[in-house]
């Protein structure tokens, strides 16, 4: 389903070409890898974290995301009562450092493209548009990710990783340099595809149309077999609510997948 924002008014006809998110956009569905690592970096240490908070900073750089669960108040209040202080700096570095080999194993089993991804990026390459992408996985994550999508089929021209710019999402720095190698401006005729506030947020700032995902990304927070399981009225009903959440962050569209996007052109 397509739901354009109300009050906005966006120029598709002059789209070149379109920058593309990975986890819960364009492969693992549900956005499931950072989720579980996330969970379980603090679960080492004896901090028990919930789904919500595990999620809640998905899209920005894994650094980043971090440090935002850490100034939750319920996460800060256990680690003042496991550790005796309050969380540093140094702490934020100590969990990365453990999170990236984690999310290594896990990526493995947990780049599955979506359904539906390679024939939508080949309908936008039969158009001339430059097909980009950026992510909040670092290059060394990306080495794990990038083989495993581009055998089932799927292969953007570049990717702009999290560890590549001087900050990650909601700056739009990664879109920027994926602009300058497409060689396209202005920032208006890029299509970013996202699936979390950050990567919107960041479309934004950059100046481009912005288009959310609802059925495939961290909102949702199923994986394929378990969104699949839902009836058809409870994934029309969850996708309603991601959508208007998405909306009223001033997204300019939402899709349920990336893979509609021959259907939202066909639809001008």
């Amino acid at each position: 389903m397509i739901r354009f924002h109300p009050e906005k008014r966006v120029h598709l006809r002059e789209v070149r070409g379109i920058i593309l998110d990975w986890a819960g956009t364009t492969v693992d569905f549900g956005c499931m890898a950072p989720a579980q690592v996330f969970a379980e970096v603090f679960r080492s240490i004896g901090i028990e974290v919930t789904t919500a908070e595990a999620r809640g900073p998905m899209g920005q750089a894994k650094v980043d995301h971090i440090r935002s669960m850490l100034a939750y108040p319920r996460i800060q209040e256990q680690w003042v009562e496991r550790f005796g202080r309050a969380s540093t700096e140094l702490d934020v570095n100590d969990l990365y450092e453990t999170f990236l080999p984690l999310q290594q194993q896990i990526l493995a089993k947990h780049s599955d493209v979506i359904p539906g991804i390679p024939e939508a990026i080949a309908w936008c390459r039969a158009r001339g548009w430059g097909i980009g992408s950026t992510t909040g996985y670092t290059r060394a994550l990306m080495d794990v990710v990038e083989p495993l999508a581009d055998a089932a089929g799927y292969r953007p021209d570049f990717t702009v990783c999290s560890d590549e710019v001087v900050a990650g999402r909601p700056a739009p720095w990664q879109l920027y340099h994926a602009a300058e190698q497409m060689q396209i401006y202005p920032m208006s005729q890029l299509l970013v595809l996202d699936d979390s506030i950050a990567g919107i947020q960041a479309g934004q700032h950059a100046g481009c149309i912005t288009v959310a995902v609802a059925a495939t990304g961290n909102s949702m927070g199923l994986s394929l077999r378990d969104f699949e399981a839902l009836s058809e009225v409870e994934r029309t009903s969850r996708c309603e609510e991601i959508a208007k959440q998405f909306l009223e962050s001033g997204t300019d569209i939402v899709l349920d997948s990336a893979a509609d996007l021959p259907e939202l052109f066909a639809s001008i």
